[in-house]
């Protein structure tokens, strides 16, 4: 199979005119070469073929000399230029047509981010409204259980005194109230789970103490700590965000050379890539509402100046 061989002269006058050398010779070709005007004609009708731009092959040299040389007339540069025009008006529309389909694919990206920040926020405000709610459980428990030792208190008192008086014990309310043991009291109290949230507090509580003696670098750590986890969750598309290199100096220096530093982003979800190169958090594993409750946990260390330093924050 070969290139079939046309008049060049046509050829040229095609080129010139703008049209594509494949897309000349196959209107030279097909239209059998009878005038520039036919293979115009030719390429109006076709312009919509999907091969109009590919090369033909034939099986055999087709060598057609015009008789007489061609001229460009008037009427095919007009026809010339309209075929121009409806091709890049094509072209204009089918590229308006992928930005409005990737304007849409965006909008629905952003109504999908939307929606899991809405979801996490809920989850965070669930949890928060459950521990409150405990909370004031067990504070009322506390209460009642301090009214009956007060009353139980007051009962022996009264006894003791009309034994003291020599007077018959009488009813009293002691029979029916007992001290309420140690166990007992924190058997009632509400067990907390060792959750997420916890084991982070636990981290930036160990980077603290020990670190106790820099409060200005803890400070600094905690709001380097705080950007990065602000970062993913207002971004949570972009890698940029979710990529740290571990041997960056600033990071080095802010976090990375603490104690518990990388251990809090890795409860965040980042993970050491495998030449451990990068501290990595997948698109796929971001978690909202972890990254809320690590954003809640630093903002608490950072307003709370004794965060650390006693053995038990409240």
């Amino acid at each position: 199979m070969a290139v079939p061989r046309v008049n060049k002269k046509l050829l040229q006058e095609l080129e010139s005119m703008g049209f594509p050398a494949a897309r000349a010779t196959r209107a030279l070709h097909y239209s059998g070469t009878a005038s520039l005007e036919a293979c115009i004609d030719w390429i109006i009708d076709h312009e919509n073929d999907p091969d109009i731009d590919q090369m033909p092959l034939v099986a055999v040299d087709i060598d057609i000399e015009s008789p007489e040389p061609f001229h460009i007339t008037e009427a095919m540069k007009i026809k010339a230029q309209e075929l121009r025009d409806q091709t890049r008006k094509k072209r204009k529309e089918e590229e308006k047509k992928l930005e409005l389909q990737m304007e849409r694919e965006r909008e629905k990206e952003r109504i999908r981010s939307g929606k899991e920040l809405m979801e996490a926020k809920q989850i965070l405000e669930d949890n928060e409204r459950k521990r409150n709610i405990a909370f004031r459980n067990s504070e009322k428990e506390e209460e009642k259980r301090a009214r009956d030792r007060i009353r139980w208190k007051l009962e022996q008192d009264k006894l003791e005194r009309r034994v003291k008086l020599g007077l018959p014990p009488g009813h009293t309310a002691s029979a029916e109230l007992s001290i309420p043991v140690r166990g007992e009291i924190q058997k009632s109290l509400p067990v907390r789970s060792v959750a997420k949230s916890e084991h982070m507090r636990e981290c930036l509580r160990c980077l603290r103490r020990n670190h106790k003696d820099d409060d200005a670098r803890v400070q600094r750590a905690f709001q380097t700590l705080l950007i990065y986890v602000g970062n993913v969750a207002k971004n949570p598309d972009q890698e940029k965000f979710r990529k740290i290199r571990l041997s960056n100096p600033s990071f080095l220096d802010r976090v990375g050379s603490l104690i518990g530093g990388i251990e809090f982003l890795e409860l965040c979800g980042f993970e050491r890539t495998e030449a451990g190169e990068f501290l990595y958090l997948p698109r796929d594993k971001v978690d909202m509402a972890t990254l809320y409750s690590a954003a809640s946990e630093l903002k608490s260390a950072l307003t709370n100046p004794f965060f650390g330093l006693l053995s038990r924050d409240v």
